[in-house]
């Protein structure tokens, strides 16, 4: 393109910079512009990607026609589509009317859709068939209705990482990059940055009556090594802080220092927000998981250790009863409930483990009384011995059975006869007999 021919879109379009970047973002904008081919502008946020549609319109055949720039990232999701290509009256709460929708009013003009990546997969699906075949639908219609509609989209969403994880459809992606533009960040075009300062500069100076300001040679080479993260917007915002609020009129670099930032080191292109329809995070899930086995975890321990706490006094309890006789209420020995019974322990089922323990032990109360063990020791009733005797059968029996259990219960109670008695269940003066007997202790 000739330079004059470039320098008068420049002056039309108040685009400020020579950089060769921005110079071959215009001039395939200007070659395009007589086509109706699909663009995409590709870019950083704030580096001016808005200004590439207007010069592409009102260079094309449709510049008498209209022009519509929509930023798609700020209309909600669940009326975009009715925005963009209207709906039929009732179709929704609200529809009072009938509406045409952009691409209804834009018929034969221009259509930017800037943010393009923030549209939803829904979404997307429709303007591929807008783009494929000029046909669309309204919401909540069954007529197909035509549009002739030049579209130019704009993002500063890296899209091959987009389709690549699922938030973008790739054949979109590839119906809108026909002709790609891009849009250099502020950081590239090096001597811009003092070119576009002294614009802004003047714009405030003139605006607020203001003097103007102006950068010292240190100061000009911090600007132009700064990574300017939010480019050319930045670059503005910074400039009319400056320009209000430093009473020096000449910025030196300490003075430029308080107002850029320190920490503004991003210079990649702008993911998609976590909330953006068609990306599904599973972070969250796999805390809560793990957060889950991990009180699970805790759970089954503390039901292990119960378990055995349980085992350990029915060991217990069939010595104490070995010593005082069966009842059908009783537990079995090991024969019965082997020591590797499997035994699920999670918590859903600590009831259902204790009632089918119960009603094992329930159903093997013949199996114990048919045992010689059980036949040969009577329950022993409770009663006062003070003028009776033990039989020989009941002695020998007591020596053989009850002789470990009485130590036992002695020893858990601290030699506290009354409590070992309480254990045993029977009387302090037959636990006195006994362990006269047997010589466990004196008077």
């Amino acid at each position: 393109m000739d330079n004059s021919e470039l320098q008068k879109i420049k002056q039309r379009y108040n685009i400020v910079g020579n950089s060769d970047g921005l110079n071959r973002a215009l001039d395939v904008a200007l070659q395009v512009a007589p086509t109706d081919l699909s663009v995409l502008i590709i870019g950083e946020s704030g580096v001016g990607k808005e200004i590439i549609p207007r010069v592409i319109h009102d260079n094309s055949p449709r510049r008498r026609e209209k022009y519509f720039a929509i930023n798609c990232g700020s209309i909600p999701e669940g009326t975009i589509d009715s925005e963009l290509f209207g709906h039929e009256k009732g179709s929704f709460t609200g529809a009072i009317g009938e509406s045409e929708g952009y691409f209804g009013i834009a018929n034969k003009g221009t259509i930017f859709l800037d943010e393009v990546g923030e549209l939803p997969i829904q979404t997307q699906a429709r303007l591929l068939r807008v783009l494929e075949t000029g046909e669309y639908i309204r919401v909540g219609g069954t007529e197909i209705r035509k549009t002739n509609v030049r579209i130019v989209a704009a993002t500063n969403v890296n899209m091959r990482k987009a389709v690549s994880e699922g938030r973008f459809r790739e054949d979109l992606y590839y119906r809108l990059n026909t002709i790609p533009i891009q849009m250099p960040p502020l950081r590239e075009r090096g001597g811009d940055i003092l070119l576009l300062f002294r614009l802004f500069a003047m714009q405030m100076a003139e605006k607020y009556h203001l003097p103007k300001i102006s950068l010292s040679e240190d100061a000009k080479q911090l600007m132009l090594k700064y990574k300017w993260p939010g480019n050319v917007r930045q670059l503005k915002n910074i400039t009319e802080q400056m320009s209000v609020l430093s009473k020096e009129r000449e910025i030196g670099l300490d003075a430029l220092l308080q107002f850029i930032p320190k920490d503004e080191e991003s210079t990649q292109l702008a993911p998609i927000p976590q909330q953006s329809v068609g990306q599904h995070s599973y972070e969250s899930e796999r805390e809560i998981l793990y957060k889950i086995l991990y009180e699970l975890r805790g759970n089954v321990s503390d039901l292990r250790r119960e378990m055995n706490s349980l085992r350990k006094q029915l060991d217990e309890a069939r010595g104490l009863n070995g010593a005082q006789g069966f009842s059908q209420s009783q537990p079995i020995d090991n024969s019965i409930i082997p020591a590797n019974y499997p035994i699920d322990v999670t918590p859903s089922r600590t009831s259902d483990i204790i009632q089918s323990h119960s009603d094992m032990l329930n159903s093997h109360s013949d199996l114990i009384h048919s045992r010689p063990e059980a036949q040969e020791v009577e329950a022993e009733e409770i009663k006062d011995f003070d003028n009776e005797e033990m039989s020989e059968n009941e002695s020998l029996n007591l020596s053989r059975l009850g002789r470990q259990m009485i130590e036992k219960a002695l020893e858990r109670n601290n030699g506290n006869r009354k409590k070992a008695a309480d254990e045993l269940g029977i009387s302090d003066r037959t636990l006195y007999r006994r362990i006269k007997k047997y010589g466990l202790g004196n008077d």
